[in-house]
């Protein structure tokens, strides 16, 4: 397409969104749940077409280039398509929020005020890699009686037609506008700069891929963003702490899957804990190839012989006997600040509580953060003190997404703190507007 088609097409896609916005607010609930419903089933009877389409990409992925962690997250296996479908299903089940009234208070002056909780209207998601994404924006968007335009990469461009076909199919077959969720056709990027800037037909822009990417829109946009740049995500293991959680933790979370900004990049350890913990997650992250990037003490200490009997889920990759060689690496000052979406992570012991809230803090980027201990007033610190959108206690900072926090879906995890911080679900995508309820009451 040349300039003008772009600008044109890219009209087009607004003003059909805008109409189909204002009937997706009006429909009924139980005319959404069907649409969400429809999709499920939909994805669970194409799960073989689909798969087929998706290949597509990742034959194009592998043949560019393409790291393995981002062809990771093009894969549409049977597994990720069934977790799809029962988010559909889980945001069928759950209440509308829209149209809900709250805070409903009577004033001196007889009239009672309230807000209600309103649809945005249009929101644009450009994204990158991942096609389920196309499933979660496009769900969240029904529920929340909304319409979006969904932009999704290049990488993606032939999954995403496809399941942007069934969900069209979904919202016909239910009586819904097939507008009111519509996928960019083109790979063409100035899509993008144009989609951005389009007040008129645009309410919000949701951003979701690399740093780069979330930067230009950020700069560049003419319309709310939200958005969150990356994901330095830390476990501190405190002193005291079950040290068999905490080894059982501190790998799931940065061994259960590379690529996603949930997966942990920053280890710290509280010194009463490290000589005893870091030879244990030292033969964990051995056994599976990860790269620990380490300050001083924890180097000294993961030099020292790994045992040949770890714990947890390192036991099955170790061969009875085997000596293993961990990737050790002394950590720049760079590495605390760094989001490595590959199997490294950077390894640091601190004095105590004080000093990981103040390291986190300083280095992380505000995504999420967990602390394993058995100190109920420590816990309670890190909850309180920790400057992050989401912030754990014995648990892996894996589950920081929406399907996993009940949301249903998630559009994406903001670490803004205007307007929706964490995993953005239903309510992130609407407004509360106030209604006044009276009888015959006038100023005076």
């Amino acid at each position: 397409m040349n300039a003008t088609n772009i600008t044109e097409y890219t009209h087009a896609l607004g003003s059909q969104a805008k109409v189909a916005s204002a009937l997706m607010a009006r429909a009924q609930s139980a005319t959404k749940n069907v649409a969400l419903r429809t999709l499920a089933r939909l994805l669970r009877e194409n799960t073989a077409a689909l798969q087929v389409d998706n290949a597509k990409d990742i034959e194009r992925a592998m043949a560019n280039g393409l790291s393995a962690p981002m062809v990771d997250r093009l894969k549409l296996t049977p597994k990720v398509l069934e977790t799809c479908a029962q988010g559909c299903e889980q945001l069928a089940a759950m209440a509308d929020v829209i149209g809900e009234i709250i805070g409903m208070k009577q004033q001196p002056s007889g009239i009672r005020v309230g807000q209600m909780r309103v649809p945005i209207g249009v929101f644009g998601m450009i994204f990158e890699s991942r096609p389920n994404v196309t499933i979660e924006a496009a769900s969240l968007s029904i529920k929340s009686g909304n319409a979006c335009i969904l932009r999704g990469g290049s990488e993606a461009i032939d999954s995403n037609k496809a399941l942007a076909k069934l969900v069209q199919q979904a919202l016909v077959e239910s009586g819904l506008p097939a507008d009111a969720v519509q996928l960019v056709q083109t790979t063409d990027r100035e899509v993008v700069g144009q989609l951005i800037a389009m007040p008129q037909y645009v309410d919000v822009i949701i951003p979701r891929g690399g740093k780069g990417l979330i930067e230009r829109i950020s700069r560049d946009a003419k319309v709310p963003v939200i958005k969150h740049l990356d994901g330095n995500c830390h476990v501190y293991v405190d002193d005291p702490c079950d040290i068999a959680m905490a080894v059982k933790v501190a790998d799931n979370a940065k061994t259960n899957k590379y690529s996603p900004c949930n997966a942990a990049e920053g280890l710290l350890v509280a010194r009463g804990a490290a000589a005893e913990f870091l030879p244990l997650i030292g033969a964990v992250y051995a056994a599976k190839g990860v790269e620990m990037r380490c300050d001083p003490e924890a180097l000294a200490i993961l030099k020292q012989k790994v045992p040949l009997a770890p714990m947890g889920s390192a036991q099955a990759a170790i061969k009875p006997g085997a000596i293993l060689e961990p990737k050790l690496v002394p950590a720049q000052e760079s590495d605390w600040f760094e989001e490595y979406l590959a199997p490294i992570i950077s390894i640091k012991v601190v004095e105590g509580i004080d000093e990981a809230i103040a390291h986190i803090n300083q280095y992380s980027s505000h995504h999420t953060d967990a602390i394993l201990t058995r100190d109920h007033m420590h816990a309670q610190r890190f909850l309180r003190e920790v400057d992050s959108a989401s912030v754990m206690v014995n648990t892996s900072t894996r589950f920081a997404d929406g399907f996993e926090f009940g949301l249903g879906a998630e559009i994406g995890i903001s670490t803004d703190k205007f307007h929706a911080r964490g995993p953005v679900g239903i309510e992130g995508l609407t407004s509360l507007k106030y209604v006044v309820l009276g009888d015959g009451e006038v100023r005076v």
